[in-house]
């Protein structure tokens, strides 16, 4: 029998998620839902609506305040998740540090869990001002010793994606993130086997595709071409001024960039498809076929957040 792509889906659905430990989140317009294997084998779930923003419907800064409630969201689930999926041995074993206790005798559990999803974003930019500060510096410190030109640009791109490329490579050696890859692969055959309008069985999400195009590492892949865009115009006469310019950028290079992805997924053309290929590539990374116990949370997850009309969700 013939696999459905995930990619040429005559539907189109806004609805999606993210992997977790031992299960799957799944966001659609109106309600988000998660679904996490316990040690004892069973799928707990829970079903919570969606906040709306007026900032959502506002190009461009819909794709900046997209990415930080993304973030603040995820984290927040992967630690439900988390929580759920450990045994209560390794509980026992995780004995919190003394600031933690600190924290939580001082602010709280609910700003305990404030705090950590603050760091968690700030860790998360971090990482990508990481990922724009390491090659400017690396670029910077070569054309001292040889004449780069006009070539500048290009090499700092080409080392932005080979870091990312890399990093993602290496981490998928982790087997907590490996098995992690697996349920962001049971999330894209979900999705896909949704937008065929097919019966969500795990034979049927079994036969489709976990390559999809509207998907977050598609999204960081298209921010690191838009920025070697953007960033051709920055002057290399001074590199400090060279990486503020650029962490100032990073909102609009992040709006662009969304603003990009949703064009991709709206329309299938020689260009646009053009556009989605590299992400799809780093999705043979991110993403690893799933077995059927994993199958079975996704769907659990995204049942419970599908619109009664499918013209809700789409988009």
């Amino acid at each position: 029998m013939k696999q459905p792509s995930g990619g040429n889906a005559a539907f189109k659905t806004t609805v999606g998620g993210q992997a977790l430990m031992e299960g799957v989140m799944m966001r659609g317009p109106h309600k988000i839902a998660y679904a996490v294997r316990s040690p004892e084998g069973k799928i707990v779930t829970e079903v919570e609506p969606v906040k709306k923003y007026a900032w959502q419907k506002i190009p461009f800064v819909r794709g900046v305040g997209g990415f930080i409630e993304s973030m603040v969201t995820g984290y927040r689930y992967l630690m439900k998740s988390a929580d759920i999926a450990m045994t209560e041995e390794e509980k026992a074993e995780e004995k919190p540090s003394r600031f933690e206790l600190w924290m939580e005798k001082h602010l709280g559990e609910k700003g305990f869990q404030v705090l950590m999803t603050v760091s968690s974003v700030l860790g998360a930019a971090l990482a990508i001002v990481l990922f724009m500060v390491v090659p400017t510096f690396l670029v910077g410190l070569l054309s001292k010793a040889v004449e780069l030109g006009s070539w500048k640009t290009l090499l700092e791109g080409i080392l932005k994606i080979a870091l990312l490329v890399g990093y993602m490579a290496a981490i998928s050696f982790v087997p907590d993130i490996a098995r992690m890859f697996r349920y962001h692969g049971a999330e894209h055959k979900t999705i896909a086997c949704y937008e065929h309008d097919l019966e969500l069985t795990v034979e049927n999400v079994r036969r489709c595709s976990r390559f999809h195009p509207r998907c977050g590492t598609s999204f960081i892949l298209i921010i690191l071409v838009v920025s070697v865009l953007l960033f051709s115009v920055i002057p290399w006469s001074s590199l400090s001024l060279r990486i503020v310019y650029k962490i100032l950028l990073l909102p609009v290079v992040m709006g662009v960039s969304y603003e990009i992805l949703k064009i991709c997924g709206r329309y299938d053309n020689i260009v646009t498809r053009a556009i989605s290929a590299p992400g799809l590539w780093l999705q043979r990374i991110t993403t690893k076929e799933p077995d059927d116990g994993m199958i079975e949370c996704a769907i659990a997850a995204v049942k419970p957040v599908l619109p009664e009309d499918r013209r809700e969700g789409e988009w």
